[in-house]
C-alpha cells in the first residue's frame, strides 16, 4: 500500500512538473554545495531531485542529436566511451607518433561562457521551448563557481566583460553534456583545420600527436587562438612538446608506447584509502563486503596499467 501511494504521488508530481515545463513556469530550485578534495579541490553543486529529473529528460531528448555530430575521439560522458577507452586510445597514438602536446584548460567548468554556449546550442536546437528550458537551467547555475575562477580579459574586452554570466555547476548531468557541446568546435578545429589526425580529448584534457616537434608548437598557437574565441585558456606551464617515450600523464596514469604506470599520487591515495577501510573493518565499523567492494574497485581501476607487482604488494600490507 505504501509503495502504491509513493508511485501515485511520484506520478502526480512528475505530471505537475511536465505541465510547468510545458507552460514555461518551471523554475529550478536551490543547489546544495559541498567540496571534494580528490584529485583536487572542487566545489560540487547538487540540484534538487525534481531538477535532476528535468536534466535527465532534457538530455534524453537532445543528446542523440548532438552525439551524431561529435568526433569519435572525444571520450568523456558518452555512451561506449569513458576513461579506460581514452587510455587505450592514448597508447595507440603513442605507438604511432614520436611526440605529444598535452594541454588542459584552466578552470574549465567555471569559465564556460553562457552566451557562447547558448549560441552553440541554438545552432542545433530548433524548438524554442526546448531552448528556453536550456536557458532556464543554465541561468540557475550562473555564479555558483564565481569564487573558483578569476575572469580573464581577452582582446577587445572592456570591463563589462568581467560581468558576463559564466560557469556550469559541477555535478549536473547537463553540465557534463554541455561541456562536450562547448568544446566540440575545438575538436573540429584541431581535426579539420589543423589537420591533426592524432588527437583525443577527455573533458578539458586533450592531446595532439605528431612526428614533428615544430608542427606541434605551431598547433599549440593555433589551439590557443581558437580557445580564446571560446573565452578559455590552457595551463601554459604544462603545455610542452615531449617525446612519447618519456611518458604521457593521462587520467591518473602515465602512458608509454609499450606499458602503463599508475601515477604516484594515485598509488599513495589508494594505499591510504584501503588502509582506512581495512582498519574500519577490523574495528567492526563496516562489513567485510564493504571492505571487499573497496578493494575490488581499486583493483579494477589499476589493472588497466602494468600493476601486478603493485597489487600484490598492496595486498601484503593487510594482515588477514
Amino acid at each position: 500500500m505504501a509503495v502504491a501511494r509513493f508511485e501515485y504521488g511520484l506520478a502526480d508530481h512528475l505530471l505537475d512538473l511536465k505541465m510547468d515545463i510545458a507552460d514555461g513556469t518551471y523554475r529550478p530550485g536551490e543547489y546544495t554545495h559541498f567540496f571534494i578534495h580528490e584529485p583536487k579541490r572542487r566545489r560540487i553543486s547538487a540540484a534538487p531531485f525534481r531538477d535532476r529529473v528535468v536534466h535527465h529528460a532534457l538530455c534524453n531528448v537532445i543528446e542523440p542529436v548532438f552525439e551524431s555530430r561529435f568526433i569519435a575521439d572525444s571520450y568523456a560522458n558518452r555512451m561506449g566511451k569513458g576513461t579506460h577507452r581514452a587510455i587505450d586510445r592514448c597508447q595507440q597514438l603513442a605507438r604511432r607518433y614520436a611526440y605529444v602536446l598535452r594541454l588542459d584548460i584552466v578552470k574549465h567548468f567555471p569559465a564556460i561562457d553562457h552566451q557562447i554556449l547558448v549560441g552553440l546550442l541554438a545552432h542545433v536546437i530548433e524548438d524554442e521551448r526546448t531552448l528556453s528550458l536550456v536557458e532556464t537551467i543554465l541561468a540557475s547555475g550562473a555564479g555558483v563557481l564565481d569564487q573558483e575562477y578569476q575572469p580573464v580579459l581577452f582582446d577587445g574586452d572592456d570591463l563589462l566583460a568581467m560581468c558576463r554570466p559564466r560557469g556550469l555547476p559541477i555535478g549536473n548531468l547537463t553540465s557534463q553534456f554541455w561541456s562536450n557541446c562547448y568544446l566540440h568546435p575545438l575538436d573540429l578545429f584541431v581535426k579539420r583545420e589543423l589537420g591533426c589526425k592524432g588527437y583525443l580529448r577527455y573533458v578539458d584534457d586533450f592531446a595532439l600527436f605528431s612526428n614533428s616537434k615544430p608542427q606541434l608548437w605551431d598547433w599549440k598557437e593555433g589551439v590557443q587562438e581558437r580557445l580564446a574565441q571560446l573565452r578559455l585558456t590552457f595551463h601554459e606551464n604544462s603545455a610542452q612538446v615531449v617525446p612519447v617515450r618519456s611518458g604521457i600523464p593521462w587520467l591518473g596514469f602515465v602512458v608509454y608506447p609499450d606499458h602503463r604506470r599508475v601515477k604516484k599520487r594515485k598509488v599513495v591515495h589508494g594505499k591510504r584509502r584501503l588502509g582506512e577501510k581495512f582498519d574500519a573493518w577490523q574495528r567492526g565499523e563496516i562489513s567485510f563486503a564493504e571492505f571487499d567492494a573497496c578493494v575490488q574497485g581499486w583493483v579494477n581501476h589499476v589493472r588497466y596499467a602494468d600493476t601486478w607487482g603493485l597489487r600484490r604488494k598492496m595486498m601484503r600490507r593487510f594482515r588477514w
